[in-house]
């Protein structure tokens, strides 16, 4: 793996400690690491402390799963539902509640 892009985006961080891309890009990057806890803790600095990055939610509630941590998924997936609706973001609506339906055994489609 390529550590440069760690230390990039850990230099970005230092410059600017509020800026919600850089946190959800070293969440992606320690998700592509299998660093998972690592991940899950930018996921959830994000959720607490950038309610509105709206593509968050998804890729925790998928991180969640992938813990077994099915009930904090779900909540995870309705809490974007919410924020997605209220910003208007219908496309990032639309991608949750398809996994929300999926995670809840909801979802619909022909086997």
């Amino acid at each position: 793996m390529n550590d440069d892009r760690l230390q990039k985006l850990f230099a970005f961080l230092e410059n600017d400690p509020s800026d919600p891309f850089i946190k959800y890009a070293l969440a992606t990057e320690y998700t592509k690491r299998q660093q998972l806890q690592e991940a899950l803790s930018y996921f959830e600095d994000l959720m607490a402390n950038n309610e509105d990055y709206v593509g968050t939610y998804y890729h925790a509630g998928k991180l969640y799963e992938k813990l077994g941590r099915q009930e904090e998924a779900i909540k995870t997936y309705q809490k974007g539902m919410s924020v997605a609706k209220a910003v208007r973001n219908m496309h990032a609506f639309s991608e949750l509640q398809t996994v929300y339906l999926s995670a809840t055994g909801q979802d619909y489609e022909d086997d």
